[in-house]
C-alpha cells in the first residue's frame, strides 16, 4: 500500500482534477490524503458563516475513500483583476511566501510518509493564481521531502478543440480561445493518461457535495450544474479521463506496484 497526498487550490479541485484517479487508488487499496492551500471563502455565503466549503471538502473526500482531507491554512485569492487584501488572520495564497507554504507541505509529506504527491502543471491549468501556486509550492515541497511528484493536467490539444466549440456557440470571444490554447500541456509533454470511467458515479456524487458552488451565479457554476445533473453515462465520457505530467517525463502507472509507488519490496 502506498500513501498519495493529493494537493489542490480549492475545495472542489479534488473532483473536478483527480477526483477519479482518488477513486480509482483508494479503492486498490492505497492510502489518499487531500491537502487544499485555501479555504474557498470567496464562495461563502455570509448568511451560513464560514467553513461551510471545507465542509463540503470532507463530505467529498469521504465519498472519493480519501483518508482525510488537511487545510493548509491559506484564504482563496480569487480569480478577477483585483487581488484583495487578506482576510484577518490569514494570507491570501497568491501572496504566501513560496518557502514557508512548501515547508508545511514538505513537513505533512514526511509525517505522513508519503510516496507520491499529485499537484498541478506549471500553468495550474488554466492560470488561475492559486493553481500556479500550487505547482510551485508543490515542485518545492516535493524535493524537501523527497518524494515523487505527477502534475494533474489536461491536454492542449484537446482545450483548443473545446474552445473552438465553445467560439461557435459565442460562448468565448477570440480573445478568451488564445487565451486557453495555453492552458494545459502538450499531449506529448503528458506521461499517464488515467482511465477512471468506473469510478464516475462516485466522482459526480463528490461534486455533488460542493454545494456551495452549485448554487451560486456565473459561468463556472452553470458547469458545476451542468456536470453534476448530467446522466452519468455522458458524465463518464466526458469526465471519464484525468491526466498528469511528470517532470522528467516519465511514464507508467501512477501507483500499480513496488516499484512504481517509490517503496521496496519487503
Amino acid at each position: 500500500m502506498a500513501t498519495i497526498v493529493a494537493f489542490h487550490a480549492h475545495p472542489d479541485d479534488e473532483v473536478l482534477l483527480t477526483g477519479g484517479t482518488i477513486a480509482r487508488l483508494a479503492a486498490e487499496g492505497h492510502r489518499v490524503i487531500i491537502v487544499v492551500a485555501c479555504d474557498g471563502d470567496v464562495w461563502d455565503d455570509p448568511e451560513l458563516g464560514p467553513g461551510r466549503r471545507l465542509d463540503e471538502l470532507q463530505a467529498s473526500a469521504a465519498i472519493l475513500g480519501a483518508e482525510s482531507a488537511v487545510h493548509l491554512g491559506y484564504a482563496d485569492s480569487g480569480h478577477g483583476p483585483v487581488l484583495f487584501d487578506d482576510p484577518p488572520g490569514r494570507t491570501r495564497f497568491a501572496r504566501a511566501d513560496i518557502e514557508e507554504a512548501a515547508r508545511k507541505l514538505a513537513a505533512l509529506l514526511t509525517d505522513e510518509h508519503a510516496d507520491l504527491l499529485l499537484s498541478y502543471d506549471p500553468q495550474g491549468g488554466y492560470g488561475h493564481r492559486d493553481h500556479v501556486r500550487v505547482h510551485q509550492v508543490g515542485a518545492r515541497a516535493a524535493r524537501l521531502a523527497g518524494v515523487r511528484v505527477v502534475e494533474a493536467t489536461i491536454p492542449r490539444e484537446l482545450v483548443a478543440r473545446f474552445g473552438r466549440a465553445l467560439l461557435l456557440l459565442r460562448l468565448v470571444s477570440r480573445r478568451r480561445l488564445a487565451e486557453m490554447r495555453g492552458y494545459g500541456m502538450p499531449q506529448s509533454a503528458i506521461t499517464h493518461r488515467i482511465d477512471v470511467r468506473r469510478y464516475a458515479a462516485r466522482k459526480r456524487a463528490a461534486l455533488a457535495a460542493h454545494r456551495t458552488p452549485l448554487s451560486g451565479a456565473g459561468r463556472a457554476a452553470l458547469l458545476f450544474r451542468v456536470l453534476a445533473r448530467s446522466p452519468l453515462p455522458v458524465y463518464r465520457i466526458v469526465c471519464g479521463t484525468e491526466w498528469f505530467a511528470e517532470p522528467g517525463g516519465r511514464t507508467g502507472a501512477l501507483v500499480t506496484s513496488w516499484q512504481a509507488s517509490g517503496l521496496r519490496q519487503p
